[in-house]
C-alpha cells in the first residue's frame, strides 16, 4: 500500500524557502546558497535539459559559471545537506521511513 503526499505547484515556492533555510548553515558563503537554490528550482522546474547552461538561463545567469562553481569548487557539506533535507522532509511527511518520489 502506497501513501502520497501532493503540494500545490503554488505552494512550492514556501516549501523550497523552508528548505533553502534549513540548509543555509551548510555554506560558507552566500553566493553559493543562493545559487543552490536557483539550482534546485531549476531541477524542479519543466527545463527540458537540465544542464548547467540551462538552469543558469533559467536564473538570469548570463552564463553557467555559478553553476558549474557551486559543483566543482564551492564549500559547503554535500552529505551534511542531504542528511538535513532527508530530516526535513522526515518532519513534512510525518514518518521515520517516508520515501520522497518524484
Amino acid at each position: 500500500m502506497a501513501a502520497c503526499h501532493s503540494v500545490d505547484p503554488a505552494g512550492w515556492r514556501v516549501i523550497l524557502d523552508e528548505a533553502q533555510k534549513r540548509v543555509a548553515g551548510r555554506f560558507e558563503r552566500a553566493e553559493p546558497r543562493r545559487t543552490a537554490g536557483q539550482f534546485v528550482e531549476g531541477l524542479l522546474s519543466g527545463v527540458e535539459r537540465k544542464t548547467c547552461w540551462s538552469l543558469a538561463e533559467r536564473a538570469g545567469h548570463a552564463d553557467p559559471q555559478a553553476m558549474q562553481r557551486l559543483l566543482r569548487t564551492a564549500v559547503w557539506d554535500a552529505d551534511a545537506v542531504r542528511d538535513d533535507v532527508r530530516s526535513w522532509l522526515v518532519e513534512q511527511l510525518g514518518h521515520t521511513d517516508a520515501v520522497l518520489v518524484t
